[in-house]
């Protein structure tokens, strides 16, 4: 009689066994890749490792950009008068931004209207080249003018699998693709760092690319380094995936009730 109840017990302990395996099994389903680990070709104990990195190019203005154009001149009044700026509306939504920039919108026909200066053809221009042609036409009413001109709203756009999707005016125009994630705040833990998406609008038609953040050379790509309007997109992994799966999780939850059923009854015959 003992030993009946002796093997009655270690049968129960078996099946109990089988069921937590299972539910282990389930658990580890749901689990995250662990794929998360940025530029995982560099050996840990590496002390050097130099890569070629892509040629940064300074981007170009394009048509309803807003440019920050600021002219310094030995005469107060005059300068006060030359950088009389209008407020353009912009569709920026950044946690950061504001939802009015301060600048010159360049018109469909490539110029902006400045004071006293005129309109200057700016599309297809650096920001370096418009300076320069600012200040030629400056130097004709005042003497030694100093020119600055920026970008008002660099804008780049990060979607998907980040702390904080939004769009952003970046504070320069070399911001790289690692800049903007960073301002982004980062992927989340259901990022898929091996899929990152950068779509470009270029002369009319769209371009895709893709990268790679397990891989040092996302360096060398030469769109490593974003232009004006790019978009990034971080798509989910499996794992979120399956966490929004309704089917997926009321099957989860069936079978979570069936296992805790089987496990009180089973407890309830071993004493």
């Amino acid at each position: 009689m003992m030993g009946e109840r002796i093997m009655e017990k270690y049968k129960n302990c078996r099946l109990l066994s089988v069921i937590g395996v299972v539910m282990l099994w389930l658990l580890a389903a749901c689990s995250t890749p662990k794929n998360i680990t940025y530029f995982k070709d560099v050996p840990d104990t590496i002390k050097l490792k130099e890569i070629q990195q892509a040629a940064y190019y300074t981007p170009v203005i394009q048509a309803d950009d807003i440019l920050q154009v600021s002219i310094q001149t030995l005469d107060p009044a005059a300068t006060t008068l030359l950088n009389q700026q209008t407020a353009t509306s912009g569709n920026v939504t950044g946690p950061s931004s504001a939802n009015t920039i301060t600048g010159y919108l360049v018109d469909k026909d490539g110029y902006v209207v400045l004071p006293l200066i005129g309109k200057v053809m700016v599309k297809g221009k650096t920001t370096d080249m418009i300076r320069d042609d600012i200040q030629a036409k400056a130097a004709e009413f005042y003497k030694d003018p100093v020119v600055n001109v920026r970008f008002a709203n660099f804008k780049v756009t990060v979607l998907g699998e980040v702390a904080k999707p939004s769009t952003y005016v970046m504070p320069n125009e070399k911001v790289s693709l690692l800049d903007a994630i960073g301002m982004a705040g980062d992927l989340t833990i259901y990022g898929k760092r091996e899929n990152v998406l950068l779509i470009r609008d270029k002369n009319g038609t769209k371009e895709f690319v893709r990268f790679n953040l397990n891989e040092s050379n996302l360096f060398t790509s030469p769109y490593f380094y974003l232009h004006q309007g790019d978009v990034i997109y971080v798509e989910p992994n499996k794992a979120k995936v399956s966490s929004t799966d309704l089917t997926q999780v009321k099957r989860i939850s069936i079978m979570t009730s069936i296992l805790s059923l089987l496990i009180v009854a089973v407890s309830r015959i071993s004493f």
